[in-house]
């Protein structure tokens, strides 16, 4: 699984051309894969900005997309100034930071660091490409025509059902825009005089093009992969998309050149640029050339940026290790407890567990990844669509559906009561195509003026509903999933078994287990999946928390699991819920397995649910501006008007892999993954491989997503959502065309007066012996590389529950408190 983590090692001839070339082929994967992929508006998935750079360090990252974009990576250097001033970062955060920087150019003693932490850096500049050249030589805005040309021609040819005229498919990429390419005289009329001519009469196929334009351009192999890399992080979300389509082929066993055609169509026009502008720009593009084959090195400032973001890090895991040590851990209760409700390991679930287990005694919560460990390929009530309910490091292992059927399930499976279930389910199937084609209609050219002359006035109360946000919210009631087709006994009770282990839940149930998967409502918002559950390819968990409560309902695989040492009292119900985590409200889907015998025991859950989502909105209300209290919070996610309806995972920094007691009782805000689990249950250590290889590695991702859309805006963010609009069904651009913006809008990050993201890197904090954890990471080299570039944090808690160990890279660990010397840092010059 972990070697999906970073960059596929499947290297594919980009096409015969190429293939006789294999040093440019592989130069052109190595740039391909320097782009991080984007998943689509529907499904979409927190994806790490920086994936492609995973084995090199945050310094020399700077220095490599400094040189392709223009970008930091890090915060202005007044934001940690102002840090160092109040105190929150120390000089021990800075010191231990200096000492830890691999970097021979770093300053030479912990004055010089905080005096160049003080001083003002030059902005980063990207090295120019043929088509700034020749803007700057002739006065056109040759960038900004290419980014919106190709912008246009790439949202036809994208698009996934929105365009009402969509560009032909079956072609390559290549092939597509060369068709189109061949009849668009905006760039002749600007004055590329024979571009059409040109591309008709040019090479057939990207690989030719390749070769082509490194050879008129003069382009030493050096200088290919950092200028080819430049190219395509031009493009903007339209090359991250196409990368997309690589992943997905690669992890279905193929391959995609459909990133790979991109950068042919962009060399064209640098050629043909070059062509118009040599003479005045031929003297420096050699320079350009000879700036990119200079091998990626981190300079002095890139160098202290680094390190401050270093110190700004262990300034959080200094607080982080103050909570552990400041309460003591709490003593699970010996009695049997009334309710285990388990949630997603997902930050904003730290909040209403924390809230849930003070409403009464006998509460305990669980933290496990939101698909509940059920890769499922689902398809909704009604729905055509097969939608991946799994973390995209996963392929679905198994089918489930929702149809319409009245009757209950015996034994938390599909059985056969005879009766056909068909009808409703195409009822409501042929009720949805009707209003999609109604959709189409109202927005057709031809009828789309009459339309809003003749029916505008019956839409006057749906826009009042909208507008005072008067519409309420409504959790799915879909009938229950469940597995289609069916799986054996022995596969389902084995699936049950794993899921339970990987839970640290092998013995003292409770009456009521809850399994809570959770969701986001909101509407007018394009990044609404963007709020839903990274686990679930960006779906909600209700259907994965659902089928697992029936599987576990199941009397057939409880006996099998009894003789598995997994031993579930008769008495113990399973229900699955829905957590919506933008009004904090918890729908329990107890209808799915009627009890009258827990009637009253549900009863009780009910009210227990309801004041910890009162708690929860009351906490959640203070960060949310405009919001006037915890009534607020319901009323926000139904407003059209809306641009922060809840904050999402806005201030993550760390993950916790211990059983409860080691976190119970600390207010963590809102800031923490929080994973169940108990290292003496895990025999061999499978659970622990698996927490660290995949929970671990998605919330990297969501984590360095966040840190990417605030350091780096302007790549990595998705811009302003006041200006968005939807193109091709797939992302946003800003305004009416140009390049796709992917990542988080602005409003996700900022409040308009302050950051309510602290970009920091992900604190990963595991009670597991150091050797068992050493051992994951050898097996996994593409893990121990986020870990050992810095990507990622690794921490030990030792038996007291104490942060204990520090991992230092290459399989080394250290004290966590352990200072550098003060005669090696403290010197005031160096």
């Amino acid at each position: 699984m972990s070697a999906q983590l970073t960059a596929q090692s499947t290297t594919q001839p980009i096409d015969a051309a190429a293939a006789r070339t294999p040093t440019l082929a592989a130069v052109v994967a190595t740039a391909v894969r320097a782009i991080p992929p984007v998943w689509p508006l529907a499904s979409s998935v927190a994806v790490n900005p920086f994936l492609g750079q995973s084995g090199e360090s945050l310094a020399q990252t700077a220095a490599r997309l400094g040189r392709v974009a223009g970008i930091a990576v890090t915060m202005p250097r007044s934001w940690y100034q102002e840090r160092i001033a109040s105190g929150a970062i120390s000089d021990d955060d800075l010191a231990g930071a200096l000492s830890a920087s691999p970097h021979a150019k770093r300053p030479a003693s912990l004055t010089a660091l905080k005096v160049a932490a003080a001083a003002t850096k030059p902005p980063a500049k990207a090295l120019p490409t043929v088509a700034d050249l020749a803007a700057e030589a002739s006065g056109i805005d040759w960038p900004g025509l290419i980014a919106e040309r190709f912008g246009g021609w790439a949202a036809g040819y994208f698009d996934v059902g929105q365009a009402l005229w969509a560009a032909p498919q079956g072609k390559s990429a290549y092939a597509a825009w060369r068709a189109v390419a061949t009849h668009d005289l905006t760039p002749e009329i600007l004055g590329l005089t024979g571009f059409a001519t040109r591309v008709a009469e040019g090479p057939e196929t990207a690989g030719q093009v390749l070769a082509a334009a490194v050879a008129r351009l003069g382009m030493p192999t050096a200088a290919c992969e950092t200028y080819f890399h430049q190219l395509l992080a031009g493009l903007g979300g339209w090359a991250q998309f196409a990368r997309h389509r690589l992943w997905q082929a690669e992890l279905a066993g193929g391959f995609d050149t459909t990133l790979t055609d991109f950068l042919a169509i962009r060399l064209v026009w640098e050629q043909a640029l070059y062509n118009r502008y040599e003479q005045r720009i031929a003297e420096r593009w050699r320079a350009v050339c000879a700036a990119h084959a200079e091998p990626v090195e981190a300079n002095a400032d890139q160098i202290v940026d680094a390190i401050l973001q270093d110190a700004a890090d262990r300034a959080a895991q200094r607080v982080l290790a103050d909570k552990f040590a400041q309460v003591p851990p709490a003593m699970p209760s010996p009695e049997r407890p009334i309710l285990q409700a388990a949630f997603c390991i997902d930050v904003r679930s730290e909040v209403f567990r924390r809230a849930l287990e003070s409403a009464g005694p006998g509460i305990e919560t669980i933290g496990f990844a939101g698909f509940f460990g059920l890769a499922l390929s689902h398809r909704r009530f009604a729905s055509d669509v097969d939608e991946a309910r799994c973390p995209v490091l996963l392929n679905p292992a198994a089918a489930s559906r929702t149809s319409d059927c009245g009757h209950h399930h015996e034994h938390g499976h599909e059985h056969d009561c005879g009766d056909d279930h068909s009808s409703g389910d195409a009822k409501a199937r042929l009720t949805a195509r009707a209003k999609r084609a109604w959709g189409r209609f109202k927005l057709a050219a031809v009828s789309s003026f009459a339309f809003v002359e003749a029916m505008g006035p019956i839409y006057a109360g749906k826009l009042l509903r909208d507008a005072f946000a008067l519409a309420g919210n409504k959790a799915s009631h879909d009938p229950a999933p469940r597995l289609d087709p069916t799986l054996p006994l022995a596969e389902r009770a084995a699936m049950a078994a794993t899921i339970l282990r990987a839970m640290s839940l092998t013995d003292g149930f409770a009456r009521i287990v809850l399994l809570a998967g959770h969701g986001a409502t909101t509407v007018n918002n394009p990044h609404a999946s963007a709020l839903q559950c990274g686990a679930c390819g960006g779906y909600s968990g209700d259907v994965n928390a659902r089928l697992l409560a029936g599987l576990l309902n199941d009397p057939e695989v409880r006996s099998t699991l009894a003789g598995q040492d997994i031993a579930i009292p008769a008495d113990t119900l399973f229900i699955g819920a829905l957590h919506d985590t933008t009004t904090d409200a918890v729908t329990l889907y107890d209808a799915d397995r009627p009890s009258p015998a827990h009637a009253a025991d549900l009863e009780r859950v009910r009210g227990w649910l309801a004041v910890a989502g009162a708690i929860t909105r009351g906490e959640r209300a203070l960060r949310l501006p405009r919001a006037d209290g915890a009534d607020e919070i319901a009323r926000r996610s139904r407003d059209w008007a809306e641009i922060r309806p809840e904050w999402g995972l806005a201030g993550c920094r760390a993950f916790i892999a211990a059983p409860r007691g080691r976190t119970a009782g600390r207010n963590l805000h809102g800031t923490s993954f929080l994973h169940s689990y108990d290292w003496r249950q895990d025999e061999g250590f499978r659970i622990l491989e698996l927490i660290l290889t995949a929970p671990v590695v998605v919330a990297s991702w969501i984590s360095l997503q966040y840190y990417g859309s605030t350091v780096a805006p302007t790549m990595f963010g998705a811009g302003n959502k006041l200006l968005h609009n939807v193109t091709g069904g797939i992302g946003v651009v800003e305004g009416n065309g140009g390049l796709l913006r992917v990542g988080l809008p602005w409003q996700s990050v900022h409040d308009g007066e302050r950051y309510m993201h602290e970009p920091l890197r992900l604190s990963v904090v595991v009670e597991a012996p150091q050797e068992a954890i050493n051992n994951v990471l050898a097996r996994h080299p593409d893990l121990r590389a986020l870990f050992d570039n810095g990507w990622l944090h690794l921490f030990r808690l030792n038996e007291q529950g104490r942060m204990a160990g520090r991992y230092v890279g290459s399989l080394q660990w250290t004290d966590f408190g352990d200072t550098p010397a003060p005669a090696e840092l403290l010197r005031a010059t160096g």
